[in-house]
């Protein structure tokens, strides 16, 4: 069970500009908690992915402050704060590099400090939750890019995080693979920070829906008030849900 009113993720006025000056973050205020399912969205640009390299400490906070379970992110902490957060980026190939998937898999929990067997036993774990036991011994670069991005998400759980942080988990996903990662992602028991354009993952995934653009949080509330909300999501480059469609069709 989770605590359910125990900060996981704790954003404080953060503002982040990048070395051009660019502005991407505005003052950021967010608190995810122990539990919770967020779906991050908006339109390209808006400091989405600015905002979840920051989680583990990627990127600072050029101002306010970020902590992850109590713990701002600083040069000290930073290694032990990353242990607690599993992103798992866009594109697979950014996170699989080693000769076998079981190597991948293993390299997280061997660099926690891990035996070799009690690292073993975590990549079992995490193979067989996204499905992929069969193909421990296979390189990832044999695979398809559905089993990559199943690999790539197996390498964040063997740590065994307390948040997980998923950039656009289906893009690029055939319908049978998008499915297979929404039923697969569903099933996990992770607090969870999810970006996406995917309006319908949003809908099937998340409890609670957080608008960002301009690098500013323009909405934030329960799923069903902020992906039904057609004027906002429009204003901001997103559509309706297919589920908030066809209820309003049939209203």
């Amino acid at each position: 069970m989770h605590d359910t009113h125990r900060p996981i993720l704790e954003f404080a006025s953060t503002r982040y500009a990048y070395p051009d000056g660019t502005e991407a973050l505005l003052g950021i205020d967010l608190r995810i908690n122990a539990g919770e399912r967020v779906a991050l969205l908006g339109p390209n640009g808006a400091g989405k992915s600015t905002l979840m390299l920051h989680t583990n400490g990627i990127l600072r906070a050029s101002a306010g402050s970020v902590a992850v379970s109590g713990t701002p992110i600083t040069d000290a902490t930073v290694r032990e704060v990353r242990t607690n957060v599993g992103l798992v980026f866009q594109d697979p190939d950014d996170q699989l590099f080693m000769t076998t998937v079981f190597d991948d898999v293993a390299f997280g929990p061997l660099n926690m400090g891990l035996t070799r067997e009690e690292a073993g036993d975590r990549v079992h774990d995490a193979l067989h939750a996204v499905g992929l036991a069969a193909e421990a011994s296979k390189s990832g670069q044999h695979l398809s890019f559905g089993q990559r991005k199943r690999v790539a998400l197996a390498t964040v759980i063997s740590m065994r995080p307390e948040l997980l942080v998923l950039d656009e988990p289906t893009s690029n996903l055939d319908p049978r693979a998008r499915t297979h990662m929404i039923e697969l992602l569903s099933a996990l028991d992770s607090t969870m920070l999810v970006a996406t354009h995917d309006m319908d993952l949003a809908w099937t995934l998340c409890d609670r829906a957080i608008v960002l653009d301009g690098g500013v949080i323009v909405a934030d509330g329960p799923r069903e008030d902020v992906l039904a909300d057609e004027a906002l999501l429009g204003e901001h480059g997103l559509e309706l849900p297919w589920a908030v469609r066809l209820t309003a069709q049939g209203a």
